[in-house]
């Protein structure tokens, strides 16, 4: 459907904005091919974020890009938003659409600008992967937002926990970490160490907070229950490994990541300090990424279906609007070499 233009914000208002010629301005907004200086990008990008420029941007959209989706994503990096991109993008061009993907490192004020870019380009839809995008973010501007774009004929999908009222595909991460931990609790440890990542995360702390209640329903008790936080990264997970050891373990012990590439990061650390996995620790992930079953031992973890979250945000943003859906997925425990039973 057509857009309505902001007629009141010109070229010429970006440019003179961010200190540039009419010419830089065009090719940074057209997409030109002509390679434009890095700090002149982002000022022009800045410029028309700050001015809500979207006359141009929507001319052009309207002719090329009204079959784009756009995907904000926290972090491009991670294995397990690869596998979820991958998907969107073959259901996408199942359905005669592309996919242009964008990174925010997770943080509110990024999403907010990306969001406003975005909507300037006119996508057909936004899919927003986050661990956490709460409606009263920025005092409720990122809502008010994603409400304008829809209001414009967009739509707009949200992979990951919140509270706003669009499309949302959740994870289940609370109750899949407590089944995991009751496996973990059920194999005889009764020392355990909990890998959890950042604090405030909001993927990972539902899996901190799983694996406690299943720990602690099924024998294991709270003292007996330490948590180390650090990076949400391979090295993050060696690091934390490197604390445990320094600290002591005490047998039969298990470590249980809050995602595969931090436990990928302590299996590294445990074989670097001559400690055996399982003989010597248990060890889980969370995720299943394709790395779990290359390593060796090969990964004990949780599967999710990230590739069919994927496919399934690209299905919602692309049918007629209607209420918005809520669905639930869960992960399913995949025991594999890295853990094994203990006496007691």
């Amino acid at each position: 459907m057509p857009h309505p233009a902001r007629s009141t914000v010109t070229l010429r208002d970006v440019a003179e904005a961010a200190g540039v010629s009419v010419a830089t301005a065009s090719r940074v907004l057209g997409g030109s091919s002509r390679t434009v200086a890095p700090e002149y990008h982002q000022r022009v990008l800045t410029a028309a974020a700050a001015l809500r420029y979207t006359a141009d941007a929507s001319a052009r959209a309207m002719r090329r890009a009204n079959d784009s989706i756009a995907v904000v994503a926290d972090d491009l990096t991670t294995p397990s938003m690869g596998m979820a991109a991958a998907a969107m993008e073959r259901q996408a061009r199942d359905a005669g659409a592309f996919v242009t993907v964008s990174s925010t490192h997770g943080t509110a004020e990024r999403q907010l600008e990306t969001v406003r870019l975005q909507r300037a380009l006119r996508p057909r839809a936004l899919i927003l992967t986050s661990s956490r995008l709460a409606a009263n973010a920025l005092g409720g501007r990122l809502l008010d937002e994603l409400l304008g774009y829809e209001r414009e004929g967009g739509r707009v999908v949200i992979v990951g926990d919140t509270d706003m009222p669009f499309h949302a595909i959740v994870f289940d991460n609370h109750g899949s970490a407590k089944e995991l931990a009751t496996h973990v609790a059920a194999s005889g440890h009764r020392h355990v160490a909990i890998l959890a990542g950042a604090r405030g995360r909001g993927n990972v702390s539902a899996r901190t907070a799983g694996f406690v209640a299943g720990l602690r329903e099924n024998g294991v008790e709270e003292r007996h229950i330490r948590i180390l936080h650090g990076a949400v990264s391979r090295q993050g997970g060696f690091d934390a490994a490197r604390r445990l050891l320094a600290e002591g373990l005490e047998p039969p012990h298990a470590v249980l990541a809050a995602n595969d590439t931090i436990a990928i990061g302590a299996m590294s650390a445990f074989r670097a300090a001559g400690v055996a996995v399982p003989a010597d620790v248990s060890v889980t992930g969370f995720d299943d990424i394709e790395l779990a079953t290359d390593v060796t031992p090969r990964l004990t973890t949780v599967s999710l279906p990230l590739a069919q979250a994927g496919a399934e945000a690209v299905r919602l943003a692309l049918t007629a609007r209607a209420d918005a859906a809520r669905l639930m997925m869960r992960g399913q425990v995949v025991v594999r070499d890295s853990t094994a039973v203990r006496a007691g």
